[in-house]
């Protein structure tokens, strides 16, 4: 008979078979409890980043090439076949697109408004911005390109007393004036209240006409990149191949790069706060589980004291004793582990598919709590929980070689 499992499972049982001790419950909620924390505070903040991560980048792209005009020049960008083909030539680039933003005044007969007018033909841009329409339809000028239909912020709409299908006077202002009647399409709510307040989005055509720029003319260009994660990597890599391209006469005038990490600073800013939060979160759970476990391992040890005692009488070995124990850490390790990660995932299941829980979008800049799952980041947790599980009963462990079978028969 395997006299280790056995043991163990019937001190985990509480020795009666039927049941399990109170130290042993107590142990098995306090590591389902960590899990359950842990997990949560891991999801959510990755889904913070996303969130933010995606809503910074549909207003701004991953890299944004800027003109650096000499004297005499505008800050106007041209994709001209050169620049084209030395953009296509770099691997970690997937896509490229010229953006026209030009400011101009929203005018009703109550009221104005200064807003940045951009075209809304890149299909990143398009993807986002119709993600979070609130209200009417995104336009679609290949129907009718006659139709000047624009989405504007619920915040310029509130501010104009616009809705869905009211038509707004915009000026723009440059060596003559021009205006055109627009009509507004749909309106968009992204709680990101420092692009609301001045974006409003329109086609290329409208664009042009207000700028009398070129088809492959504008403010500037806007990179995709195909990882994210190396995006400071990449923004380098494509400033040094620019700088290279001016120096050798390829291209002639030089560029300004900037990616969405410097544009989103603030964002990205608090996100960095978030992850201080997980760790002291991590932190804190994890030292409650193995306080948790390691007195429940106590209180079990010093309950069992006749039964240890005995058992040694009989001929059974510290070190096979002490075994005992490590098979009941992993039990009472693994039963909670497995209560905290269905408790949980089926919560941020549900909230990932219904936003249950809902959050103030001033202060979140979303108004939802927002789920990730990474499943190697659950793994990895949950393998970190039992092994400090595993380790922290070593200690209370070792006082099992301090029971004496002589002392524990005297004292009963």
């Amino acid at each position: 008979m395997n006299y280790p499992l056995y043991l163990g499972r019937r001190l985990a049982l509480g020795g009666d078979g039927r049941k399990s001790s109170p130290g042993v419950k107590v142990a098995t909620a306090a590591i389902a409890l960590s899990v359950t924390v842990m997990t949560a505070s891991i999801a959510i903040v990755l889904g913070f980043k996303r969130e933010i991560t995606d809503k910074v980048v549909g207003f701004t792209s991953h890299i944004v090439m800027t003109a650096n005009p000499g004297p005499g020049e505008d800050n106007t960008v041209t994709l001209t076949p050169t620049l084209k083909g030395l953009l296509d030539s770099q691997p970690y680039i997937d896509g490229y697109s010229v953006q026209v933003s030009l400011p101009a005044i929203l005018k009703t007969p109550n009221d104005f408004k200064g807003i940045f007018l951009r075209n809304l033909d890149d299909s990143t841009t398009r993807r986002f911005i119709g993600s979070c329409l609130i209200k009417g339809s995104m336009p679609n000028w290949s129907v009718d390109s006659t139709r000047f239909d624009v989405l504007v912020s619920r915040i310029a709409a509130n501010q104009l007393s616009l809705s869905q299908g009211d038509k707004v006077d915009c000026f723009f202002i440059n060596q003559d004036v021009k205006v055109r009647r627009l009509r507004v399409a749909g309106i968009y709510d992204s709680h990101f209240d420092a692009y609301d307040d001045l974006m409003v989005y329109g086609s290329r055509q409208l664009s042009d006409i207000f700028s009398g720029l070129k088809e492959s003319q504008g403010s500037s260009i806007l990179v995709s990149t195909n990882d994210f994660s190396k995006l400071d990597e990449s923004t380098d890599r494509l400033r040094r191949t620019l700088e290279k391209a001016l120096a050798e006469g390829l291209i002639y005038r030089s560029y300004y790069v900037e990616n969405a990490h410097t544009n989103g600073a603030n964002y990205f800013h608090w996100l960095s706060m978030l992850d201080m939060n997980v760790i002291v979160v991590l932190t804190l759970m994890m030292v409650v589980g193995c306080v948790t476990l390691i007195s429940g391992m106590l209180t079990i040890i010093l309950d069992k004291k006749r039964f240890i005692g005995l058992m040694k009488a009989l001929g059974a070995t510290t070190g096979k004793m002490r075994q005992v124990f490590v098979y009941l850490a992993l039990r009472v390790a693994i039963a909670g582990m497995l209560a905290g990660n269905v408790l949980i995932l089926g919560l941020l299941w549900i909230q990932d598919r219904y936003h249950v829980f809902r959050l103030d979008p001033t202060s979140y800049y979303i108004d939802f709590v927002p789920v990730e799952f990474d499943w190697t980041a659950i793994a990895l947790l949950n393998i970190g929980v039992l092994a400090v599980a595993y380790l922290s009963l070593l200690l209370p462990s070792r006082i099992i070689a301090r029971i004496s079978p002589a002392e524990t028969m005297r004292s009963e």
